[in-house]
């Protein structure tokens, strides 16, 4: 299955089920190389985002329970959770 039909899959049933966007099944459609449009469409906005030289950090998510991911010119790098279930 190609990643853009995972994406709209996850994005729909979110949808449905109305639940928080910081969740295991949306943190395994990550993958380097995707796009911050791709991430803003599959996790909302960031809570925050750091930005320097090219560089991004930005985090969703609370301090107990939240996804960051890294990008360099707009493209995931690095990405990690905790407490994501």
């Amino acid at each position: 299955m190609n990643k853009k039909i995972i994406l709209a899959s996850a994005l729909s049933l979110l949808v449905l089920v109305g639940c928080s966007k910081i969740t295991k099944d949306n943190y395994q459609v990550i993958e380097a190389g995707m796009d911050y449009q791709e991430i803003e469409l599959l996790l909302g906005s960031p809570s925050s985002c750091d930005e320097a030289l090219g560089f991004k950090q930005c985090s969703w998510g609370t301090e107990q329970r939240y996804i960051d991911i890294k990008f360099v010119a707009d493209k995931v790098t690095f990405f990690s959770h905790k407490g994501v279930k």
